[in-house]
């Protein structure tokens, strides 16, 4: 440990870095409560660019810009009570610098430059905090955590804010690439059946990167770099629940101290008291209120990704067949940063009478609305675990990296969604037809039946005796043990 002094031991002190995507800081927020809660000192890092367009889009800024002013996003739960202190750590690229549209040099700063300034703040922390800093949380796709923890005598507590099967299917690249299903010239379309606890996979539900041609790119670079990394941690948390993944989980258990206690959301369920957006939300309450109960599709592809403006067209054409009420949560460079307003002329104004387009919104106040039948979504993992909460079924159309993945999940193994289409490109007839599936008769009633049925699962491992309740409290006696507390 970074000093023996058994006396500012006994409450552990977590220094947590969350990974600059707003779909890893919003777990990695309720993490940090949910470890002060039990006891934790948590410092919470946010990158300097992450936490700009947060309090931006929050209006939660200062006068002086200080994280010590009116823009610390945890000065609300901090009043209740919980020991969370805030920081900000340059990602090593200038604020203004648009990370959206420059990916590949945002990317190669977190892989080359980033670790440098962590290393910086991390020894500041350490040298000056009380309690003394016990143990260091880091999102897994980090590629220095294990490092940076040796150095300074940490515990390394590695965070993963995907499926359990996303992380196994990371951690078994070798075996992927050893059978040739990745990395190889000449890559094998034939189903997988050798990665331990995963049932056969097809290709085509492999991450976006694993099925990559090209394996040179700066976020293969990560991957590789980041699943090394993640071999010397100490402890791994999931946000996942075991009964959902159990034959994937046991024998990643039995490799390392890897503990499911998700689904990690704000208590209640509810908007988050601490600011996570990076858009300025839109209130979509009164418009649902005026909709009849279960009228109402949503639509919202995430807050990274981009996809291309013809799939986009091809969408907004299908729910002008489909006729039905919708509300369409599409961030400004949906399609990329130059094109602030991809949809079709006229769209908007045929759409008027049954349509509300937004930026963005609270996704968890317009999915828990009873007017809201189903989701037509990205299928991000958080996004995946809000519907379900909310008994929401879903409208798979992944994009990127673990959405493919996620997506078989939903669709064959729960069966509480279907996809938007099998085909290589969308046409509006199938969205159409795929969009009635889910909104109107049976069909429609029997997918939201499972989904019920896994919302039970998530409910009941949250509960004082559920599993991922007690895998929270084994990790923290785990941690205290090795920390010696």
């Amino acid at each position: 440990m970074a000093n023996s002094d058994t006396h500012h031991l006994q409450k552990p002190h977590a220094i947590l870095f969350a990974y600059p995507l707003q779909g890893h800081v919003i777990p990695s927020v309720h993490l940090a409560i949910n470890l002060a809660s039990q006891g934790f000192t948590i410092t919470f890092i946010n990158t300097l660019s992450i936490h700009r367009q947060t309090t931006k889009a929050n209006h939660l800024l200062s006068d002086n810009n200080d994280v010590n002013g009116a823009d610390d996003i945890f000065s609300g739960v901090r009043d209740s009570g919980l020991d969370i202190r805030y920081m900000t750590v340059s990602d090593g690229l200038p604020v203004e610098f648009d990370r959206s549209l420059n990916h590949d040099q945002f990317m190669a700063s977190l892989l080359h430059v980033f670790s440098a300034h962590v290393q910086e703040l991390v020894a500041q922390i350490v040298k000056q905090s009380l309690p003394l800093v016990t143990c260091l949380i880091a999102d897994t796709f980090f590629v220095w955590p294990s490092v940076i923890a040796k150095k300074f005598g940490l515990l390394y507590v590695s965070f993963w804010t995907e499926p359990a099967l996303v992380f196994s299917l990371y951690y078994h690249m070798h075996l992927l690439r050893k059978n040739g299903h990745f990395d190889c010239c000449d890559i094998r379309q034939d189903s997988i059946d050798y990665i331990p606890g995963v049932k056969v996979i097809h290709p085509k539900d492999l991450t976006s990167y694993l099925q990559a041609t090209d394996t040179s790119t700066v976020c293969h670079q990560i991957i590789s770099k980041a699943f090394d990394d993640v071999r010397g941690a100490d402890f791994v948390l999931c946000n996942t629940v075991q009964e959902l993944e159990p034959e994937t989980i046991e024998p990643l258990q039995a490799s390392k101290p890897f503990y499911a206690i998700g689904p990690i959301f704000p208590s209640g369920f509810t908007k988050s008291i601490v600011a996570t957006s990076l858009w300025s939300e839109s209130d979509c309450t009164r418009w649902l209120d005026s909709k009849p109960h279960g009228s109402v599709l949503y639509i919202s592809f995430g807050t990274y990704a981009h996809m291309e403006k013809r799939d986009l067209v091809e969408i907004a054409n299908g729910l002008l067949l489909s006729h039905v009420n919708f509300v369409w949560a599409i961030r400004p460079d949906i399609v990329n940063s130059d094109d602030h307003d991809p949809l079709p002329v006229g769209f908007k104004e045929r759409v008027a009478d049954r349509a509300m387009i937004i930026t963005w919104c609270c996704q968890v106040q317009v999915l828990t609305h009873p007017a809201i039948r189903s989701f037509l979504t990205h299928c991000g993992w958080n996004s995946i675990l809000e519907s379900i909460w909310s008994e929401v079924p879903l409208l798979c159309f992944p994009l990127l990296t673990d959405q493919f993945t996620n997506r078989k999940l939903v669709v064959e193994d729960w069966k509480i969604g279907i996809n938007l289409s099998d085909q290589r490109f969308l046409t509006k007839e199938n969205i159409s037809k795929n969009i009635s599936r889910l909104m109107e008769g049976k069909s429609g009633n029997d997918f939201k039946t499972e989904v019920r049925k896994i919302k039970k699962k998530l409910q009941d491992a949250l509960a004082p005796n559920g599993s991922s309740t007690q895998n929270l409290e084994r990790f923290i006696k785990d941690l205290k043990a090795k920390a010696q507390i």
